[in-house]
């Protein structure tokens, strides 16, 4: 595994231009991306690195791990359409680490996604040493598909799990942008956003054909304080993951926008986007013994 801050490799997605293939998975931003503080890389493949951004000021800063959509299928969206996200938070204040990822068709799916999730995750350990950020205040964020990587980091993993047995990651909240909660579950509601089969191939097979697959990413538990889902086309996570993350403890928070778009809720500067950044912001500062923002 490559280690250091490293230029973004010949071949790899451009930082710099907010937009992924197809007007579905675009983004109208209003918001330039900045430019990264920093590239960090965690695997040697192109897809393996993570765009850092900084406030201004010495910190230590609340810190979001940015996972973005496009339906597990490679060519569709990378993390340059989270970068105008990325960049407002980093001007309220927040740290932002912008993940890419690998695909099915590039090496991802079972399991190679998830070991980059998991290897970006073990990139915390690296950000939290070198980097003013609090590390009692860290937020997995996911749009889309990268609600699966919000969660599964968060969730502690058995023999059937994609890397065998892991323990969950040690963060505070996560934050998931109209996405699922249980794949296997909500795998037709998934499959019409994307308009195409999109869990399937990610899975390796129907739930049939990989049961243990599909419960190892059934509805759990989470390791979680609090986990806020902001919707928009995708309908509430399902009763029973509701009930298996507040089980384990985790405060959920489930906000509707059943009149946005798929991509609203994450532009800086759209009406739905403005109505859900107090919600978000209160997760991402983080909470107090008393339950007030800190």
């Amino acid at each position: 595994m490559a280690a250091g801050c490293q230029p973004v490799p010949e071949g790899a997605p451009d930082a710099s231009v907010p937009v992924a293939s197809g007007d579905r998975f675009g983004t109208d931003a209003h918001l330039a991306p900045s430019r990264p503080d920093a590239v960090l890389r965690y695997a040697d493949h192109p897809r393996g690195f993570a765009e850092l951004r900084l406030p201004e000021g010495d910190g230590p800063f609340p810190l979001a791990v940015i996972f973005h959509g496009g339906c597990w299928k490679a060519g569709i969206a990378n993390q340059a359409y989270m970068a105008p996200l990325a960049t407002r938070w980093q001007n309220l204040g927040i740290a932002t680490i912008n993940v890419d990822y690998r695909e099915v068709g590039d090496g991802g799916g079972w399991p190679g996604s998830f070991a980059d999730w998991a290897a970006a995750g073990e990139l915390l350990n690296r950000v939290v040493a070198d980097y003013p950020v609090d590390p009692a205040r860290i937020t997995l964020v996911g749009h889309s598909a990268g609600a699966l990587p919000a969660q599964w980091l968060a969730q502690r993993q058995d023999d059937r799990g994609p890397l065998g047995p892991r323990d969950p990651l040690a963060v505070r909240a996560a934050i998931v942008l109209d996405g699922p909660a249980d794949v296997g579950a909500e795998r037709a509601a998934f499959d019409a956003l994307c308009e195409f089969s999109a869990v399937d191939p990610f899975m390796g097979g129907d739930p049939a054909a990989q049961p243990d697959r599909y419960g190892a990413l059934g509805a759990a538990p989470l390791a979680l304080e609090e986990l806020l889902f902001v919707q928009a086309v995708l309908p509430a996570a399902p009763t029973a993951a509701q009930e298996a993350i507040r089980a384990g403890g985790t405060r959920l928070e489930i906000r509707a926008n059943p009149q946005a778009s798929h991509f609203d809720i994450l532009t800086p500067g759209a009406d739905a986007y403005r109505a859900n950044e107090p919600a978000m912001l209160k997760v991402l500062r983080g909470w107090n013994p008393a339950g007030e923002t800190l």
